[in-house]
């Protein structure tokens, strides 16, 4: 029986720092996400975050988003919610959604860095937050719905 080895203290560091070097959005769960609008269907790949942590973190510091990459802020159950830029580098939109999947309102290309409070217009559950311009660019708007394996 062979008998067991410890990592050398130089090979266990180079596998922490690899470890510590890999994206959080690498180890997140990823799921699609398809917005249903007048001219079609409009699929992301999105990580959805529901703790408060994640949520307060959102996309700040991430340097660039894929066209078709987002996130989705999970709260629960609907409530007014209210977002800003603050340690966010690109521009994005928010899309604020109804438990039943319906885009309320949509803030299109939120400044980076700016922290002036962007609210939802009613109660939402969730919020989609794409690259900025895309909503426009897709045609999206708000009465569009909007499915994934956690809304309703």
């Amino acid at each position: 029986m062979p008998s067991a080895r410890r990592l050398s203290p130089a090979l266990a560091g180079l596998v922490g720092a690899l470890a510590l070097s890999i994206p959080l959005s690498a180890l997140a769960d990823e799921t699609q996400l398809v917005i249903q609008s007048a001219n079609g269907d409009h699929a992301f790949t999105v990580e959805v975050v529901d703790t408060p942590e994640s949520r307060a973190r959102g996309l700040m510091f991430v340097e660039d988003l894929a066209p078709d990459a987002g996130m989705l802020f999970d709260f629960e159950a609907e409530r007014l919610v209210s977002f800003w830029m603050k340690n966010t580098l690109i521009p994005l939109d928010m899309l604020f959604i109804t438990a039943d999947g319906t885009i309320s309102n949509i803030h299109v290309n939120a400044v980076p860095h700016d922290e002036t409070s962007i609210p939802s217009e009613g109660p939402v559950q969730y919020v989609l937050e794409i690259p900025g311009g895309r909503s426009v660019e897709l045609g999206i708007e708000a009465g569009d719905t909007v499915t994934h394996p956690r809304i309703d």
